[in-house]
């Protein structure tokens, strides 16, 4: 037994174990609630720091990791006029998956019709409850700079390149775009520089590329710890009484989450990328495992290379330019769960959204997915947005804050699964396209 296999398996017994604990203390708290206050303020004294440890060290090594497998990924094309099917087949599979994605959560909560179910009484409730950080996603939304086509230059083009990678401040994770940008360019140069130039400069990417995931090897040593660390302090903040009320929306969500990485994707595993899915999930089961436990597609990037390597046997080439896009672009589980949230708080308030309406609340939910930070909760100032576009009082965002954290957990997973799928397809595309070249 391999000892990714064994890690596996230990996080996957914890995060069980850190479920039903939690269950029991919920359950415990029912009959003497005392209890869960004391163990609510347990978790947010002890595991959610304990938790914190786990992710930071991922968080350390996201900035260096995205640069040299994405500038390591293009210079081993060797040739730029491979840069174009790579880049072409990659962006065309992000925008379909992330549309499959939005169109089957919506079908699902035009089906199950979720915000019907909840009642006034209930969403009085959770909107005083959670009204506050509402109105935080709301403001965070404010400032942030309506679309053009100045704004995606200066998203992708900053003036100061390393001062929007490094930051506006220790807790904030620097700004990727940028960086992808500039590793693109570096790898484009490195393909025109003579062999031996070339050569050198591909080992040094790969050396620190090499380094970076030692240290994840670290930090994956407390993953059997930390995972049900976090999953307890989750399950037991949230409590049973937000579940019910919401439960009809969380059930429909996960669904849909389910039915797009076990469904879609594997058609995609199954069609495009020639490979049996059952063997296919059991290969990245703990890359998912991370996703979940987790919630951000940044700090599993370094496990998805790692599963793309030694699992999968991808190309590195391929590996290195897709996953690293992936973790920023390609987010069709938070695309899913926008569109979800948007139509459900719809129809909360009694608002009314046709077929036109949803068309292209499809589509704005895929281009701001794209704009979301790879980090847990970075979707909810985009969401407040999207409900103001359609006249949804973005007050209404408060419903839906209480569960977020675990369908944060949900989404993530499918994000990062569509990654390391989309890279698997790709890499079989191109392995046909080159052996079919003369």
């Amino acid at each position: 037994m391999s000892t990714t296999t064994t890690l596996a398996k230990r996080i996957l017994w914890g995060l069980m174990i850190g479920v039903a604990a939690a269950v029991a203390t919920l359950g415990i708290g029912q009959l003497h609630p005392p209890a869960l206050v004391l163990m609510q303020k347990f978790s947010g004294a002890v595991l959610d720091p304990f938790g914190q440890i786990f992710l930071r060290m991922l968080f350390f090594v996201v900035i260096p990791l995205v640069f040299t497998s994405l500038a390591s990924g293009v210079t081993q094309l060797g040739r730029l006029d491979r840069l174009g099917p790579l880049a072409g087949r990659t962006f065309a599979l992000f925008f379909a998956n992330m549309a499959i994605a939005v169109a089957i959560g919506l079908v699902l909560m035009n089906t199950l019709q979720p915000g019907h179910h909840l009642d006034d009484a209930a969403r009085t409730q959770l909107m005083a409850e959670y009204g506050n950080k509402a109105q935080q996603a709301i403001s965070r939304e404010a400032t942030r700079p309506g679309m053009s086509l100045a704004t995606l230059v200066e998203m992708f083009m900053p003036r100061n390149l390393f001062g929007a990678v490094a930051g506006s401040s220790r807790d904030a994770l620097g700004e990727v775009l940028p960086l992808i940008l500039f590793a693109i360019l570096v790898g484009a140069a490195a393909t025109q520089l003579p062999g031996k130039q070339r050569k050198r400069v591909q080992m040094a990417l790969d050396t620190v590329t090499d380094l970076m995931t030692r240290i994840v090897g670290f930090a994956l040593q407390l993953a059997p710890l930390a995972v049900p660390a976090m999953i307890y302090s989750v399950i037991v903040k949230v409590g049973v009484d937000v579940l019910l009320a919401l439960s009809v929306f969380v059930v429909g969500c996960t669904a849909a989450l389910a039915l797009h990485l076990f469904g879609t994707m594997s058609l995609w595993i199954r069609f495009l990328a020639r490979r049996s899915p059952r063997e296919y999930f059991r290969q990245i089961r703990s890359l998912l495992i991370a996703a979940f436990s987790t919630s951000s597609s940044n700090a599993c990037l370094p496990a998805s290379l790692a599963v793309a390597h030694d699992e999968l046997k991808l190309a590195p080439s391929t590996a290195g330019f897709v996953l690293p896009l992936g973790a920023t672009m390609n987010m069709s589980g938070t695309a899913l769960f926008e569109g979800c949230v948007v139509l459900f708080v719809a129809q909360a308030f009694g608002v009314e959204l046709g077929l036109a309406h949803q068309a292209i609340l499809m589509l704005l939910a895929v281009l701001s997915a794209v704009a979301v930070a790879g980090i847990p909760g970075g979707s909810l100032p985009l969401i407040a947005g999207l409900l103001a576009t359609f006249g949804i009082p973005p007050e209404g965002i408060g419903i839906v804050i209480g569960v977020d954290r675990i369908l944060d957990m949900a989404r993530t997973t499918v994000n990062v699964g569509s990654d390391i799928v989309t890279a698997t397809v790709v890499d079989q595309q191109l392995r046909e396209r080159f052996a079919a070249a003369p």
